[in-house]
């Protein structure tokens, strides 16, 4: 009979802290867990091999990449044979290929990206990029009404999908922007950042700042605008964020979309070490 805990997310990050698991690992795995355990609809003692199988073909068949369906087969793995002490092995042929992974930064890459513009504005609209995770099309046309400054969000009005969204404002950017509002007499109808044409910037112009200012920071590595949406997601994941907590962020319709960032987190968080360190 298998054993069957009455909390089995508590059982689950017990076990998992045992191991020494970092809390990214532990909360990804829950979040594969609750999902599986949410298409299953049964009791922990009632699931069979045949569940969790026809989980990961319906995975499959939505055209899930090889690195997600990994994630999510050793998370109920984990959960069956660690927790449940139940022996399981499901032989699902699906592509173990690993998607391209996008180019991010470091967050020393970051400050030097910052630290190469001189322009006030620039820095200041690349910083809020970055800072809220944002597209270069949302920078560009956010409005001064948008901004809930006191409280250190905004909003995203018709997105990605046409879809409203809040995100974070950092709150040493908070004084830059009314002093930029005041500056430049900003009504709440203006869009927070104008050319000095009283134009919004066009897409190509924010593209520019971040190349030339990559190249003057001696970055290697080839980044645009959007490695800096990149980078924000795989920080917060670094930092202990959840999985649904940068999908809401990033305004992302599927967690899958999101999980890719679980694999540009940097490895020397998970407390794993070489062997070789050892001998």
């Amino acid at each position: 009979m298998v054993y069957a805990p009455v909390d089995v997310e508590e059982a689950v990050k017990r076990e998992c802290r045992r191991r020494g698991y970092s809390e990214r690992t532990i909360q990804t795995y829950i979040y594969c867990i609750n999902r599986f355990l949410k298409f299953a609809r049964k009791s922990i003692d009632k699931i069979s091999k045949k569940d969790v199988r026809e989980f990961l073909e319906h995975l499959s068949d939505k055209k899930r990449a090889g690195n997600t369906m990994n994630t999510y087969h050793m998370a109920i793995r984990f959960l069956f044979e660690e927790v449940l002490d139940k022996r399981i092995w499901i032989d699902i042929k699906y592509s173990k290929v690993p998607e391209k992974l996008p180019i991010v930064l470091s967050k020393e890459e970051v400050k030097r990206l910052f630290d190469a513009i001189k322009n006030p504005k620039h820095k200041l609209m690349i910083q809020l990029m970055y800072g809220a995770g944002l597209r270069v099309s949302e920078l560009i046309n956010l409005c001064v009404k948008d901004l809930e400054l006191e409280k250190g969000f905004g909003w995203v009005r018709g997105g990605k999908g046409s879809k409203d969204r809040v995100f974070v404002i950092a709150e040493k950017l908070v004084p830059s922007i009314k002093e930029l509002i005041a500056r430049e007499e900003l009504g709440p109808e203006y869009y927070l950042f104008c050319s000095n044409r009283d134009k919004k910037y066009h897409m190509r112009s924010l593209q520019q700042i971040v190349k030339k200012a990559a190249k003057k920071a001696k970055l290697e590595k080839n980044i645009g605008c959007h490695t800096l949406r990149h980078s924000f997601a795989t920080h917060l994941i670094e930092d202990g964020s959840s999985v649904s907590e940068v999908q809401a962020l990033l305004g992302h319709k599927s967690p899958e979309t999101t999980f890719v960032y679980v694999h540009t987190a940097s490895p020397k968080l998970i407390k794993i070490k070489s062997p070789l360190d050892s001998l």
